[in-house]
């Protein structure tokens, strides 16, 4: 079925919708497949799954929101899916294991065949849950919840007295790290659990030192005992027989696929390969982060993608993807004329405090060392006992007006470059200083394909819209079952 097709249907008055659901749950020990539906459905012998009975009992399809945080925090979608258990034949239900299982769903008429339905979600399942003797709810999240994993939970081992400690990981350049001491009687250290790019400068107390690096292993070797805190500044992770990289989607790409838990990892087909080309090319700043402890992939992804104003979210399809929050947004805008919004749904829903000013906190020093007492240069020293360069962007005249402080708080970010720092913060700034809006409003059928991030020029009598604004779709609320969809906008 065409693009086309498929919106002629979700606008027709005819159709008849249903959804179909597909969830993996823990049974006994083995993972099987509960076929549900809210409409009966039967498939096919020809079909994928052929001959197979969809139980209907999901009374209100699949109920979720998909949203961008304004924040720099990652928005994982949250959503639902109730379940009829009046005559309580699914009680045995609540004790299988349906933790962390794949779960999908798709959207299509009866009367179609299994090949013409649409999947409109592709997620986990959180857990099950029972809000009244009468149903059984299963929870719903994206996939990002399977990156809650920690980077690595590798520790050195051994007899030394930092056998407990963390393996460090390091991915793209990093300045003045703090390496593991490995093995004392060779004087080893490390630097990342893996091949790295290589090691740019060793330094003993602030003093360039000599030493030897392994960079099969992520270690180096000091050429003699050192006389005070080892620091490095360095060039991370490098797959055996790949490329280094250090820019955001590289990297995000790299973490997500080969480190975290080896079962939740994601493989090429969780990607949006054209999304996070095309970011690629959009945001090709250098940046580093280091990892002394362990942290999570998604919390480490999201901080790299915050550096220029992203965030790691995934598709309905259950891919993951980049965006920026950028006004005006990327692309052609999708008009929606105010036929296209139920009437009197149109409503501000926030209004986003303006902001005269943004620092960017970039090129992270890992290692802050104050008071070295060394022969290097003052402004050296200065650099050391520094923890971040700043870039500052400032609207004067916003500022007067508005009556704002002039010290912004510090944003801190992976960014490596000033000029990339300074860039970013005019580029907040830009956004900032005007006074913005988020409306919100019920769409009919044909905008239920509406995406987050999705650039949208709206017409409405209302709120000064009349001439036509254009803005970023941050929310959606979709429902299947009625043809509807709340779309959330910011102008």
């Amino acid at each position: 079925m065409t693009d086309a097709a498929f919106l002629a249907w979700l606008q027709s008055a005819t159709a008849i919708r249903a959804v179909l659901i597909e969830a993996v749950v823990n049974v006994g020990g083995t993972d099987i497949t509960r076929y549900l539906s809210t409409k009966p459905y039967v498939t096919e012998a020809g079909d994928t799954p052929a001959n197979t009975h969809y139980l209907p009992r999901a009374s209100n399809g699949i109920q979720y929101t998909e949203a961008i945080s304004l924040s720099t925090e990652a928005s994982l979608t949250q959503g639902d899916i109730e379940l009829n258990n009046q005559d309580g034949a699914l009680d045995s239900w609540l004790g299988d294991v349906w933790v962390g299982r794949p779960i999908q769903a798709f959207i299509g008429d009866p009367r179609w065949e299994r090949s013409d339905f649409r999947l409109i979600f592709n997620g986990i399942v959180d857990d099950i849950h029972s809000k009244s003797r009468e149903v059984v709810n299963l929870v719903l999240r994206d996939k990002l919840q399977r990156l809650n994993t920690p980077v690595s939970e590798a520790v050195l081992g051994g007899t030394t007295a930092n056998q407990s400690a963390c393996i460090p990981m390091t991915f793209g350049e990093c300045h003045n790290v703090s390496p593991l001491f490995t093995n004392p009687a060779t004087l080893e250290y490390q630097i990342h659990n893996g091949p790295i790019e290589g090691v740019i400068e060793v330094r003993d107390n602030g003093i360039p030192v000599a030493c030897t690096v392994t960079a099969s292993t992520g270690k180096f070797t000091l050429s003699a005992s050192p006389a005070g805190q080892i620091t490095a500044s360095v060039q991370g992770d490098k797959p055996s027989g790949g490329s280094y990289a250090n820019t955001i989607s590289a990297l995000v790409q790299r973490i997500v696929q080969a480190f975290g838990k080896s079962s939740d990892q994601f493989s090429s087909g969780d990607l949006d390969a054209a999304n996070l080309a095309a970011f690629e090319t959009a945001h090709a700043q250098p940046v580093g982060i280091y990892l002394q402890d362990r942290e999570n992939v998604l919390s480490v992804i999201q901080r790299l993608a915050a550096s220029v104003g992203a965030q790691v979210v995934m598709s309905r399809s259950g891919q993951l993807r980049l965006i920026q929050i950028a006004l005006p947004p990327a692309g052609t805008p999708t008009v929606i004329t105010e036929a296209q919004m139920v009437q009197r749904t149109l409503q501000i829903v926030d209004r986003p405090a303006v902001s005269a000013s943004v620092q960017i906190g970039f090129c992270q020093n890992w290692t802050v060392q104050a008071g070295l007492l060394t022969t290097i240069p003052a402004a050296h020293k200065d650099l050391f006992k520094t923890e971040w360069l700043t870039a500052i962007a400032t609207d004067t005249a916003v500022q007067a007006t508005y009556k704002l402080n002039a010290m912004p708080v510090q944003e801190d970010t992976c960014l490596l470059v000033r000029t990339d720092a300074a860039a970013e913060a005019m580029r907040r700034l830009a956004i900032r200083k005007v006074a913005r809006t988020i409306y919100q409003f019920e769409g009919t059928p044909d905008l239920l394909l509406l995406e987050l991030g999705q650039a949208v020029t709206f017409v409405n009598h209302r709120f000064g819209l009349s001439g036509g604004v254009t803005g970023m779709v941050v929310s959606l609320a979709p429902n299947w079952m009625t043809g509807h969809v709340t779309v959330g906008v910011l102008i």
